[in-house]
């Protein structure tokens, strides 16, 4: 006769992790070694804070560093004098990192740090492949965004990773929200070191110059390739030959589901590095896709999840595995057109919220006519209005899980992924995945998820049939928008 001994959780964390080996690296730590922040502030004071003791080593892989961060660059400058054995490196994205230039851009934010400490500061900027030739002399500056971005934050000062969704510029470090986890492992800091490198490898090296915008941005002949604006083909081609070791599964010996032992936290990075591979071996889109078919088996059934994403629109084969899971609760957290970062834009950016809020009541749509309108609930998160006084934008992305049974989420996904098509075609990203069975993890991770929701108000359908939401004639123009830059920021 068949056991009815329910599941415990070493057996659904075991059937989630068990599918995570055979997709992702996996580093095993103890609880204590995460963090969650919770407010940009805090984000900013303890980045700026540990560059202060850096000791050896400080890379910061952004999509841009805000041309006004002096007081960043300042600590960065210091900690540099204090400590001859440091060494710093830098990766944005070319596009937008160069996007101001002649005027002050990113690049000449940095580039006097090379001036001053010479090879222990190098500032590379990558460059998508697939904005070439014609078309990228044709494409005016921020639309040429929408074809591919170095889109990963990752702060990585000595031992310690700060992986989060924010860049660094004031407003990520003021009133923006997002989510921001510190892990304090040698050994996750150093694996994401070699990402970091990798991308460097592939991306163009900023120097100073006399030329009125103060740099240059060449291709080094050690790359191990010529540039992608060259030959795209050939690029791709080294850079999955690369990359690929890093997207390799880590072989370990399987743990029994003992809660006896004192080992009870596992670290997954996932990467989407789509436009750099010639045969797509990413393993973020996996991942996802295996977490939510796992969630839909009967094995789960009664498990909640809260999924956030500070621009919402998620592809149709996303929300479909999402709506599959049947959760016992499901929450979706997305911003306020009032939040959004694009709101008040000049311009077709200007659009983007009501775009957003028609892809909104399209999700609500989904979600009625699947039956599943008293389990899934949308909340929109608004802190006063943005370019107001007091106003905030919000920018957090990721997902918690918690398990049949429990009241505290047990798996969380958080990085610098919005879930979008462009996610999973033309940018790079890097996330983790936490999967824990440690109470106390366990609750932090669950507070987490509660105070990103303490601005949040739950909307329904008739939310998008009053005046003041429906979106006018310029939709299909905003939509085209939301495709183009929608998960740019």
């Amino acid at each position: 006769m068949p056991s009815s001994t329910p599941p415990s959780n070493a057996q659904f964390l075991g059937a989630i992790s068990s599918d995570l080996d055979l997709i992702s690296p996996r580093f095993e730590v103890q609880p204590s070694q995460i963090q969650i922040l919770r407010t940009p502030s805090e984000f900013y004071e303890t980045l700026k804070a540990k560059i202060s003791k850096a000791q050896h080593r400080i890379y910061l892989s952004t999509l841009y560093i805000g041309k006004t961060e002096h007081e960043l660059i300042s600590t960065i400058r210091e900690a540099l004098q204090r400590n001859p054995n440091l060494q710093v490196a830098f990766l944005t994205d070319a596009l937008r990192g160069t996007r101001e230039t002649p005027e002050p851009s990113c690049a000449s934010l940095l580039v006097p740090l090379v001036a001053e400490f010479g090879p222990r500061v190098e500032i590379r900027m990558f460059h998508t492949p697939n904005l070439t030739g014609l078309w990228k002399k044709l494409m005016p500056r921020r639309i040429n965004e929408g074809w591919g971005l170095q889109h990963m934050k990752l702060y990585g000062v000595d031992d310690e990773l700060i992986i989060s969704g924010a860049n660094l510029s004031n407003d990520y470090f003021t009133n923006r929200q997002d989510r921001y986890h510190v892990f304090s492992s040698a050994e996750l800091t150093s694996y994401f070191q070699k990402v970091h490198s990798a991308i460097s490898q592939l991306s163009f090296l900023i120097l100073p110059s006399s030329e009125p915008a103060g740099y240059t941005m060449t291709w080094p002949a050690r790359n191990p390739t010529s540039s992608p604006l060259t030959s795209p083909a050939n690029f791709k081609k080294a850079a999955t030959t690369l990359l690929a070791p890093l997207l390799t599964p880590t072989p370990s010996p399987p743990r029994p589901p003992d809660p006896s032992l004192p080992l009870t936290t596992v670290i997954y990075p996932l990467l989407q590095l789509t436009p750099l591979l010639t045969r797509d071996t990413s393993t973020e889109l996996p991942a996802l896709t295996n977490l939510l078919r796992t969630l839909s088996a009967p094995l789960f059934r009664g498990a909640s999840w809260t999924f956030t994403a500070g621009y919402f629109n998620m592809t149709p084969s996303f929300r479909r595995l999402l709506l599959s899971t049947k959760p016992r609760c499901g929450t979706v957290i997305a911003a306020s057109p009032y939040a959004n970062g694009f709101y008040g834009s000049a311009g077709v950016s200007g659009m983007l919220p009501s775009a957003y809020t028609l892809l909104a009541r399209h999700f609500l749509n989904a979600v009625r006519y699947a039956n599943l309108a008293s389990s899934i609930q949308l909340k929109e998160w608004r802190r006063g209005t943005v370019g107001e006084e007091g106003g905030w934008s919000y920018h957090a992305k990721g997902l918690w899980v918690t398990l049949p049974g429990e009241d505290k989420p047990s798996v969380t996904l958080v990085g610098s992924s919005n879930y979008t098509k462009r996610s999973y075609e033309l940018d790079i990203e890097a996330n983790v995945v936490i999967v824990t069975r440690d109470e106390g993890l366990k609750k932090r991770l669950g507070e987490e998820e509660a105070w990103l929701q303490e601005y949040a108000g739950v909307v329904g359908i008739e939310e998008f049939q009053k005046p003041e939401r429906r979106v006018g004639v310029g939709v299909r123009l905003a939509m085209w928008a939301v495709k183009v830059l929608g998960g740019a920021l």
